[in-house]
């Protein structure tokens, strides 16, 4: 008498092979804010106080936190005197303000390309030229950009919407910036109904996108053409992750964002031939690593396959802490 074999042990026996995406690990900015807050540990040990989450990853906060990080949203929260970091994002002026008069030290984490656009909305408000200022609004990068333009000369822009919505003139000069971590196709879209609307618009000389967000974006288009589906590392409250599925889904191939290995669904890969596994910019690699080490202890045979990125050749240096 023969038994059928479970179709789980079939699935399992098969061939698979797995793509990682031609960017992993951490962008320059994030790696220049992680240590920023390990050496600011090693010298000033625990309490250390952060505002904001020094980036938007569960693992790395959970891990600072273990160590005696702690983040606050509120410059009050931090004992009078004492340091605070500001994370990656970058905070507004009134922050800043906010933390001299309570005579705390500062350590500065904002990621340089982020610290451009705020010297973009600077240079703009001195000008008197009024600024559609593309991002999520509640996102804290926006929060922070928004505060080095002048009140009266800021609209946000989160969709098409809102670019009808400006109430300007329409041969009145406006310029635009941009959330660093955004889609490119949907920043495109909304970039080209301001040249529609205002056809005196004011480019900035070069793309607030960072190159991060851009390079990632790409490698998922490019692994689209090669797989089944897309695996997105990534914490739900990242952007830049959160884009990455999206980028996913829009090139055609089915994808989802998990937090974690053990957050993926295998059932989902059943039947499939190559699957394709991208990461945020604020993702370690070890989860990486974690997700194709519990994918291969299902599918022994699975092959894995790495496309080399061009990410590590961008470094941002760390200012003495």
């Amino acid at each position: 008498m023969f038994l059928l074999q479970p179709l789980w042990g079939r699935e399992r026996k098969r061939n698979m092979e797995i793509i990682l995406a031609r960017t992993q690990g951490f962008c320059a900015g994030v790696a220049r804010a992680v240590k920023i807050v390990d050496q600011a540990l090693d010298k000033y040990g625990a309490p250390l106080y952060v505002f904001h989450e020094i980036v938007h990853n569960t693992h790395v906060i959970n891990d600072f936190k273990k160590r005696g990080v702690v983040f606050v949203e509120r410059t009050e929260d931090v004992p009078e005197g004492r340091g605070v970091i500001f994370s990656a994002h970058g905070v507004s002026p009134a922050v800043v303000r906010q933390a001299h008069e309570r005579r705390l030290k500062i350590i500065d984490a904002t990621c340089p390309l982020v610290k451009k656009v705020h010297m973009q909305a600077i240079h703009f408000s001195q000008q008197n030229i009024p600024i559609a200022l593309i991002g999520h609004r509640g996102h804290q990068e926006i929060i922070g950009t928004a505060g080095y333009i002048t009140p009266g000369l800021l609209y946000f822009v989160e969709n098409i919407q809102d670019v009808d919505r400006i109430p300007l003139d329409n041969e009145v000069p406006i310029t635009y910036l941009t959330q660093t971590t955004l889609s490119i196709e949907d920043t495109a879209a909304l970039t080209q109904a301001l040249k529609e609307k205002f056809p005196n618009l004011i480019e900035p000389d070069k793309s607030n996108i960072c190159y991060a967000t851009k390079t990632r974006q790409d490698a998922v288009k490019e692994l689209a053409r090669m797989v089944e589906m897309i695996i997105v590392c990534g914490s739900a409250s990242s952007s830049n992750s959160r884009r990455l599925r999206e980028t996913g889904e829009k090139s055609g191939k089915p994808s989802c964002l998990i937090d974690r290995a053990g957050d993926l669904d295998l059932a989902l890969l059943e039947n499939k031939q190559r699957i394709g596994i991208s990461s945020g910019a604020s993702v370690p690699r070890a989860v990486v690593d974690d997700l194709v080490v519990r994918i291969c202890q299902h599918f022994p045979r699975a092959k894995i396959r790495h496309l080399e990125s061009p990410d590590q050749k961008v470094i941002f240096t760390v200012p003495e802490i």
